[in-house]
């Protein structure tokens, strides 16, 4: 399963913290997929074929921080081992442009890992890590994941969505240690200037 995050909505649609929408998006577009409304599962659901097997893209349909609800509906039908997600997300620690893939781990601070975690009642799944940069206090976080990045923030994040798409067969046979080279060492956002 590929669970991008973010909030559902028209009004939430081309905020930062639907960067996990926009790569699910991409995916399911690069794949010749197509999401379907699913009640059983709180989201947008579409199925790929990927290396033999077949392959869940989720977007919940509920908001960020029930997040989990929807991950585990799908995992526990689809009996989905916690080590075969992967959740897609925007990452404040990260800048614009710059994508990180990891194993495991806390939530950081980030709502919608809070409530996966709690769901699922474990840490041990994949993530994707899409930066959107941090406002430079955290008193105004909320604002700023919640609004529109200026053209050029987008423009990095789209070529950031571009670069992890590329690793997405190394994760998906479960090549980690590949994926992570590739991404880590290949894609590194210029540096503001």
């Amino acid at each position: 399963m590929i669970a991008g995050l973010g909030n559902p909505g028209a009004r939430y649609q081309a905020t930062r913290h639907n960067a996990g929408f926009w790569f699910a998006d991409a995916l399911s577009q690069a794949q010749g997929g197509q999401f379907k409304t699913s009640s059983r599962f709180h989201g947008e659901l579409c199925e790929v074929g990927s290396a033999g097997q077949a392959n869940w893209i989720l977007k919940p349909d509920v908001f960020m921080n029930r997040s989990g609800q929807a991950v585990a509906a799908l995992a526990g039908f689809y009996k989905i081992p916690v080590e075969q997600i992967l959740v897609v997300h925007d990452e404040l620690d990260l800048p614009p442009g710059a994508v990180r893939l990891k194993k495991g781990g806390g939530n950081g601070g980030h709502n919608g890992l809070r409530s996966i975690m709690e769901n699922l009642g474990s840490g041990d799944f994949v993530r994707l890590r899409i930066g959107i940069g941090h406002p430079g206090h955290r008193d105004l976080v909320t604002d700023y994941v919640l609004s529109k990045p200026s053209q050029e923030d987008r423009d990095a994040i789209e070529k950031a969505i571009a670069a992890a798409l590329a690793v997405i067969p190394d994760i998906l046979i479960g090549d980690l240690e590949r994926a992570m080279h590739k991404l880590h060492t290949n894609h590194q956002p210029k540096a503001s200037s």
